[in-house]
């Protein structure tokens, strides 16, 4: 469970990335020793960047700056790809559309997700059919997003197997019939510059994580990636590894761009924790299952201004 902490933990996890697909791979004193700096991130923080990840720097600059250019668009050009119902949620979402805790979030953006095509998941999967809706312009925006987010998705596997080993689980336990079949969510998102009443610009750009009533910015670190623990990793590791409280604010004059990549469980997925969480929280389950595509089903349908 997170706990004080006062900065935000950087992991080196190369050795991981490495030699993820090794079958000694418990064994390897430099993956070990990853392990143990998850493990540590994951119960006091929620929260991790890191580093040795594989994912080019130049792939991640060409990303924010397609990002950027979209946003700069007019506002018409942009209503071309419009989220509604009907794209399966998918599309882009003007600024304060998009609603966290019934407050409209100060950023525009775009909503993309795994391609679920008709009938894939029967009732379950009804709201989210369709494919994804990228912009013509920029026209090499569809390309380095979908290789951005194959790369993710690799990462991701990798860093799972290092947090599987840090439970004392099987390195293959959040694969199969949890997650061999991940689903993604990725949101491009634009934050706008916003002003005090009488129209100063405000000084500060945070990207805050919540610490026992205080907030923890997360400074950017070149080459680095910001991680943070979801509800269903919470779930399976039956609170023994907590989402923390985050919120991301632009008080800066400049736009601000961030790409969000999500990691999921197969979407017809049933979470509930571990038996190897459950053993070393108390023998006693703290979550009721929870299907992850209903999950986020759930969210997606109240996400948005009427």
């Amino acid at each position: 469970m997170a706990t004080d902490f006062k900065s935000i933990p950087l992991i080196d996890i190369s050795p991981l990335v490495e030699k993820w697909d090794d079958p000694n791979l418990a064994q390897d004193d430099g993956v070990a020793q990853v392990v143990r700096q998850l493990d540590r991130a994951c119960r006091e923080a929620g929260f991790f960047y890191v580093k040795g990840h594989g994912i080019p720097d130049s792939l991640v600059k060409d990303i924010r700056t397609v990002s950027r250019q979209f946003f700069h668009l007019p506002y018409e050009e942009k209503l071309k790809i419009k989220l509604s119902a009907a794209t399966g949620y998918r599309g882009y979402q003007r600024v304060g559309e998009n609603i966290t805790k019934g407050v409209p979030d100060m950023h525009e953006a775009i909503d993309c997700y795994r391609e679920v095509k008709p009938g894939m998941y029967g009732r379950l999967g009804e709201a989210m059919e369709g494919c994804n809706k990228w912009p013509s312009d920029p026209p090499n925006f569809k390309d380095l997003m979908e290789e951005y987010v194959n790369l993710c998705t690799d990462l991701s596997r990798k860093i799972m197997r290092g947090i599987a080993l840090a439970l004392g689980a099987p390195v293959d336990v959040f694969e199969g019939n949890r997650a061999g079949d991940p689903f993604w969510v990725l949101r491009v998102i634009g934050y706008p510059v916003v002003h005090h009443a009488n129209g100063q610009e405000m000084p500060k750009t945070e990207t805050d994580v919540g610490c026992n009533g205080e907030w923890i910015s997360a400074v950017p670190v070149p080459g680095t990636f910001v991680c943070n623990i979801g509800d269903m990793l919470k779930i399976l590791t039956n609170g023994e590894y907590e989402s923390t409280l985050h919120r991301v604010t632009n008080n800066s004059p400049k736009y601000r761009v961030c790409v969000a990549y999500f990691y999921e469980p197969n979407f017809d997925a049933a979470m509930e924790p571990l038996d190897t969480c459950v053993q070393r929280t108390g023998g006693a389950k703290k979550f009721e299952s929870a299907v992850y595509g209903k999950h986020l089903v759930s969210k997606v349908l109240t996400n948005f201004v009427k």
